[in-house]
């Protein structure tokens, strides 16, 4: 059966919208974090008094500053994945177009090769795509992981505000 090229090359398109999704959403919850972080800062001499007289508070507030720091952690390892598995040469694969091939003659004349041979060319085709789907799998588990602690860490903000303001009036 005949293979159409374009539907690896649609399924790679696919893939790399999914890898700008999940930087993307990896760096809306940093900027929460650091927008959070800023305005507690910001109002640091306000808010330490009230810390400082409740140990739970204390307690709760640092539980806030270790998720938060997890989430960061989850958000920074999107931004950087890591392949585990060993793959052959392949001349879709950024770092062994530069580094496997020689010079661009030699990097174009394999290319040229490969194309011309389609069970090799879909092979290719069939790595880049798996190796994009590994990157995309642990770029979701970052990205889920830090969406977890981002919740956690608001829920702990909201608790903090709410025992603060009984703490307050009682």
């Amino acid at each position: 059966m005949k293979q159409d090229p374009n539907n690896y090359w649609e399924q790679l398109e696919r893939l790399e919208k999914l890898i700008r999704a999940a930087e993307f959403k990896a760096g809306v919850i940093f900027s929460f974090h650091s927008l959070i972080i800023g305005l507690l800062f910001e109002r640091l001499e306000a808010i330490r008094p009230v810390l400082v007289e409740s140990k739970l508070l204390m307690i709760i507030g640092g539980v806030w500053l270790i998720s938060v720091l997890i989430s960061v952690y989850h958000c920074f390892k999107c931004f950087r994945p890591q392949i585990e598995m060993k793959y052959d040469s392949n001349v879709l694969f950024f770092r062994d177009a530069v580094h496997s091939f020689g010079d661009i003659d030699e990097y174009g004349d394999k290319i040229i090769e490969i194309f011309g041979k389609e069970e090799d060319f879909y092979r290719q085709l069939a790595e880049q795509i798996h190796a994009e789907c590994k990157i995309i799998d642990q770029k979701f588990i970052s990205v889920n992981s830090a969406i977890k602690y981002f919740g956690i860490s608001c829920a702990l903000i909201l608790v903090i505000g709410i025992i603060s303001i009984v703490q307050m009036f009682f």
